[in-house]
């Protein structure tokens, strides 16, 4: 008799242990009522009067579905996301909760769409930082009564319409040109700047010129082409202008 009800004790002691790991903790209830948190380790649990719910501490990421949402100025795109949270209350999750797990996806595809509903298309893909921020303030305003914080959340893509697509990529083909235009307009500026300040340096100074003639005559020798360059005296050229003008006085009729 004392045997068996030793092997009754062992048998109920086995099977009234629970092991914690270290990255859970217990949420214990004795005859349904919260009565303590349990860190890592192995605990008793009396069965029928007591029972034990163990929570995950640990950091999740879990993939917020793909949610078609209509933008500020009426575009139709489909965005999904990321969310990285962690339980740092296991009552709280468990007690005021039914499924935080679902409760939290739930929340975070609803918030998504209603921040994605506030701004427009050009918003949406320039500052998805800033709307990753505020969806992740809006959830946690949320989630902290549940024992649940929000470290983060980043939006992953954003599918857009395929003739949305194409504008998008005309507008930015026209941005490009407009730029390249832009850019050689003021190349174009600068450089007759410096052909009008050269112009002035060489008009001061009458040697600059011969100069400049005799280097751009040395650049053509060293050219391997069949051109032939003819050097004229500037005297000869001076000289010949006048006896055109000395022969024009001589051929006018004398009165």
């Amino acid at each position: 008799m004392i045997q068996i009800l030793l092997i009754v004790i062992a048998v109920i002691l086995l099977i009234s242990i629970r092991q914690v790991n270290e990255y859970e903790r217990g949420v214990k209830f004795t005859m349904g009522r919260f009565s303590s948190m349990k860190g890592a380790g192995w605990r008793i649990v009396i069965p029928i009067f007591q029972s034990m719910t163990k929570v995950d501490l640990r950091l999740r990421a879990v993939d917020v579905p793909s949610q078609e949402s209509l933008t500020k100025d009426n575009i139709s795109v489909g965005v999904n996301a990321v969310i990285f949270y962690r339980i740092i209350d296991a009552q709280k999750a468990i007690i005021n909760i039914e499924n935080f797990y679902y409760a939290t996806m739930q929340l975070a595809q609803t918030t998504m769409r209603n921040v994605v509903g506030e701004v427009t298309l050009d918003n949406l893909l320039a500052q998805r930082e800033d709307l990753s921020e505020k969806i992740k303030k809006i959830v946690s305003e949320f989630t902290h009564t549940w024992g649940i914080e929000v470290a983060n959340v980043e939006l992953k893509d954003i599918l857009i319409p395929d003739d949305m697509k194409r504008t998008i990529g005309k507008e930015a083909e026209a941005e490009r040109e407009r730029r390249a235009v832009v850019i050689k307009s003021e190349g174009e500026v600068m450089a007759s700047e410096n052909i009008a300040k050269a112009a002035r340096t060489l008009a001061g100074a009458p040697g600059a010129l011969h100069l400049r003639t005799i280097e751009a005559i040395n650049d053509l020798s060293s050219d391997a082409s069949n051109t032939t360059v003819w050097m004229v005296p500037i005297e000869t050229l001076k000289a010949l202008e006048g006896l055109g003008e000395y022969f024009k006085a001589s051929a006018k009729p004398k009165n």
